[in-house]
């Protein structure tokens, strides 16, 4: 471990300087960050330095190790998300991380509660990663919304919400035409069984496809929302998942 001082004061700079590495990785190097966390390999961390750099690790390999550990496998949820929604997974983690690294030095240094009460206030003056990276995302949103005013997002092709129209897998048709689609609609999904629970196919719930399996799912079971689903350019099963994670 690298040597500090037993001050609230060297707790705290330890704190800043990790946290000004990350931010880093998430705002001016984050296409070199986004670069490195290929879904391909491993699970990798994202760890801060004290000298306020980043870098993108395995994690170590003692058990238990030696300092709390980042959130493990940032790279596989890569592509499965829009990039801003992404970035702040890794935020929010990334501070939670920080929070759990400083209060163990604190505990390890033997602060009592005046000292910890201390430490925790310091920190809190400071905006959270979190709220960093999605200032600056919506900064850029800002800066685009003339240019794509006139567009409208598309949803998710695998994705069907449901909950008042049933799911359709056909563009909207003309009334006359609605109740034939229906019925057709019906016997094509009617014997459809959900890869999780593998109870049948309902017109009053939301279902999401597997791009790697292409097999369907209650989106209750896999615990995914319509909403969510909107942003999910690859959706991958929980079965998918583990899979590339071994």
């Amino acid at each position: 471990m690298e040597a500090l001082s037993r001050s609230v004061e060297d707790v705290f700079e330890d704190f800043k300087g990790r946290r000004a590495g990350i931010i880093k990785a998430l705002t001016t190097d984050v296409e070199d960050f986004y670069s490195q966390c290929d879904p391909e390999k491993e699970n990798l961390c994202l760890y801060g330095s004290p000298n306020e750099q980043w870098e993108v690790n395995l994690p170590v390999e003692e058990v238990p190790p030696e300092l709390p550990e980042p959130v493990l496998g940032i790279n596989f949820a890569r592509d499965g998300m829009q990039e801003k929604d992404w970035l702040s997974l890794v935020a929010v983690h990334s501070d939670t991380w920080l929070l759990a690294l400083a209060f163990y030095f604190g505990a390890r240094f033997g602060f009592d509660k005046t000292h910890r009460n201390r430490l925790f206030s310091m920190i809190n003056e400071l905006p959270t990663i979190f709220e960093v990276v999605t200032a600056k995302k919506q900064v850029k949103e800002k800066s685009s919304v003339s240019n794509n005013s006139g567009s409208k997002s598309k949803s998710n092709s695998k994705a069907r919400a449901s909950e008042t129209q049933g799911r359709q897998s056909k563009p909207l048709q003309p009334k006359d035409e609605d109740e034939g689609l229906e019925e057709e609609d019906n016997d094509e999904h009617g014997d459809t069984l959900c890869g999780a629970c593998s109870e049948n196919y309902g017109t009053d719930e939301f279902w999401i496809c597997c791009d790697i399996c292409e097999k369907w799912f209650h989106g209750k079971c896999v615990k995914i929302t319509p909403a969510r689903a909107e942003h999910i350019k690859q959706y991958k099963c929980p079965s998918c998942s583990n899979k590339r994670a071994r």
